[in-house]
């Protein structure tokens, strides 16, 4: 952990952030186990934030690729159409 450098760890925070992003996956390409990232977070966050991120993280299906029941790849809605066709306008 102490070999990142500051890109690496703002993104280690951004995709623990990230609801759909599994601890899996950041271990897969940091390299650091969840109890690791766990650490990062209360070291670079401040103290009200990493709480409010272990309270929200806490039991989260998505964050546990053994506990998802969705099928590994992006969510697509039903609604989106291709880029290019896309006709559902922007609020």
């Amino acid at each position: 952990m102490e070999n990142l450098d500051t890109i690496a760890i703002d993104r280690i925070i951004e995709m623990a952030w990230e609801d759909r992003t599994s601890f899996e996956a950041i271990q897969f390409q940091f390299g650091l186990k969840e109890q690791e990232v766990i650490e990062l977070m209360r070291k670079e966050m401040k103290p009200k934030s990493f709480k409010m991120w272990k309270e929200r993280v806490q039991g989260r299906k998505t964050k546990h690729e053994k506990l998802r029941t969705f099928e590994q790849g992006r969510f697509k809605c039903s609604r989106q159409k291709s880029i290019s066709n896309n006709s559902i306008s922007k609020r």
